[in-house]
């Protein structure tokens, strides 16, 4: 009996990892033996096996691509109904609820700027695409020295936060620092962009 030649096919697409052509391959491979009378079912069923295995693999990479997407894709300036929302979405005007307070910054709370809310995006500092990561305390310093507050608002008790890129981000392809207004008094409310805000 001769061998079937989409059973030899479906192995090799397999070992491409072409996973869904594998599984098709496969199938047909089966029915080609079963009907004909030809060899090879047991290569069918491992063609089969890499298909199901590379499809798998397949779906796993494009849904991680798909969220690490979203993950980037920025924000409205301000948002209609609280989210979350990883911190490289965050925009000049975002505002959160809680203020993240240690560590590395990672999910956050976004929530309309016009309800009670901890702070505010007020600035960003865009590192050189280009640049070489400058270390921790470096890129630190440089977001923190961005971060200008009117004396008016630093009267009122207004202090700054920055948010530098990390280490591991920068390899990322993070770029962007935070500056974001607070105040240690209680909730904002309203924009500092558009003179709205009411200090507690």
């Amino acid at each position: 009996m001769p061998l079937e030649p989409l059973a030899v096919a479906s192995v090799v697409t397999g070992a491409l990892a072409l996973g869904p052509v594998a599984g098709v391959l496969g199938v047909l491979a089966l029915r080609r033996i079963g009907s004909r009378g030809t060899r090879g079912r047991g290569l069918a069923r491992t063609g089969l096996a890499l298909g199901v295995v590379g499809t798998l693999a397949l779906v796993a990479v494009l849904v991680g691509a798909t969220l690490t997407a979203r993950n980037q894709h920025p924000l409205p300036a301000d948002v209609a109904a609280p989210r979350q929302a990883h911190a490289r979405q965050l925009v000049t005007g975002s505002c959160l609820d809680p203020l993240p307070t240690a560590g590395e910054v990672d999910t956050v709370r976004v929530v309309p700027c016009s309800g009670p809310h901890a702070a505010q995006v007020v600035t960003e500092y865009a590192f050189d695409d280009a640049a070489v990561w400058p270390g921790q305390a470096a890129a630190d310093a440089r977001v923190a020295a961005s971060c200008g507050l009117t004396p008016t608002e630093r009267d009122a008790g207004v202090r700054a936060v920055s948010w530098a890129p990390t280490e591991d981000s920068w390899r990322h392809g993070d770029r962007l620092g935070l500056c974001l207004a607070t105040t240690d008094a209680g909730q904002l409310t309203g924009s500092f962009l558009d003179g709205t805000v009411h200090l507690p």
